[in-house]
């Protein structure tokens, strides 16, 4: 299976996303600078593998540094921290990680130099292999919610090249398809930046499940003719309340989901539900670059001077969800006494 990104010889190296699918470009990183700019630039994207990719560049800092003293270690390693935490403001994961690595150093501060480097390796390796095992068991158990014959409509991109491995949403089709389950696969190109028509096709064809390509705007069409069984998504972040907010587009797609009496799914790890927001009315929503909806690959595609609105995700308010697939188990409603129930068990 293709890791999207991985530690190597004490480098990362990525399989560069924005070059999918016409071009399999592999990238290595000696520096967590070059780590934070590829997070930027969505070389390396999906919520999870952000987690992975800022861990990494995390350990990336520790391995580099030439600080005498744990305490300039530590000072150097909050930097690094601070560094990552400004790259994308709106996938749990990414934060999730930061916090987990400064909890660690913190805990580990009267610890020599040369082991509090030892110690921020393994934990990135940890975080690296716990979302793979997570997904796994995710896949697993949202399989269930599958049956033969189902056509299953996605949005954007939940397999492995979002995550440290395996895949949130694509890993639950993935596994219901390793099962010998009889799918179809609805993939939304995901404009602006095509992350469905890219990656997701992509992957699917890799792997030989059945898929077909629509533009964002026929999911409707398709959901009214009785052709999507349910749509399942990924999740950049959950609220308390289970609010979700993922790649725009997706609260379109549970909308008409309801319209259309078709079950509407999250699949997203733990570590993506945030308990310190109540709902998603207090989920940062990131706003990207204009050029990503005036130009495709380079080519204008719409007049110069023209007013650009490009956030990157949306709110799907918890009412329109049916379940939200986890690695711990299948939460229903009501989400806010659930969630909290599945964390704490």
């Amino acid at each position: 299976m293709i890791k999207a990104i991985e530690w190597v010889d004490g480098k990362v190296r990525i399989l560069d996303q924005t070059k999918l699918p016409l071009k399999e470009d592999y990238l290595e990183f000696t520096n967590p600078h070059q780590v934070a700019e590829a997070i930027k630039s969505m070389k390396v994207r999906g919520a999870p593998a952000l987690g992975v990719a800022a861990a990494f560049g995390i350990a990336l800092g520790a391995k580099n540094s030439t600080a005498k003293t744990s305490d300039q270690f530590i000072d150097e390693i909050k930097r690094v921290c601070e560094e990552m935490s400004q790259t994308r403001p709106t996938a749990a994961n990414l934060f999730w990680a930061i916090q987990r690595m400064k909890r660690l150093v913190h805990k580990s501060k009267n610890l020599c130099v040369e082991d509090l480097k030892k110690v921020l390796y393994e934990e990135a390796m940890e975080i690296a292999r716990e979302d793979e095992e997570a997904n796994r068991r995710l896949g697993a158990l949202g399989a269930a919610l599958i049956e033969d014959g189902d056509n299953i409509l996605t949005h954007c991109n939940t397999g492995t090249l979002a995550t440290g491995g395996y895949g949130t949403a694509l890993g639950v089709i993935r596994a219901a398809w390793n099962q010998g389950k009889k799918i179809h696969v609805y993939v939304d190109e995901t404009r602006p930046l095509l992350q469905g028509s890219r990656l997701t096709c992509w992957e699917l064809m890799k792997e030989k499940i059945p898929a077909t390509l629509i533009t964002d705007n026929m999911a409707g069409f398709l959901m009214s003719m009785g052709e999507i069984s349910k749509v399942i998504v990924g999740a950049d972040r959950i609220a308390a309340n289970g609010d979700v907010a993922n790649k725009i587009g997706t609260y379109t797609l549970a909308v008409l989901a309801k319209e259309n009496n078709v079950p509407f799914y999250i699949a997203a790890p733990t570590p993506t539900i945030d308990f310190n927001i109540p709902s998603g009315k207090q989920i940062p929503i990131e706003e990207r670059n204009p050029r990503e909806v005036t130009h495709i690959f380079g080519q204008q595609i719409a007049p110069s001077g023209i007013s650009i609105a490009n956030p990157a995700f949306d709110i799907t308010p918890h009412e329109l969800i049916e379940a939200i697939i986890t690695e711990k188990g299948i939460v229903r409603p009501p989400f806010e006494i659930n969630l909290e129930k599945l964390v704490r068990e």
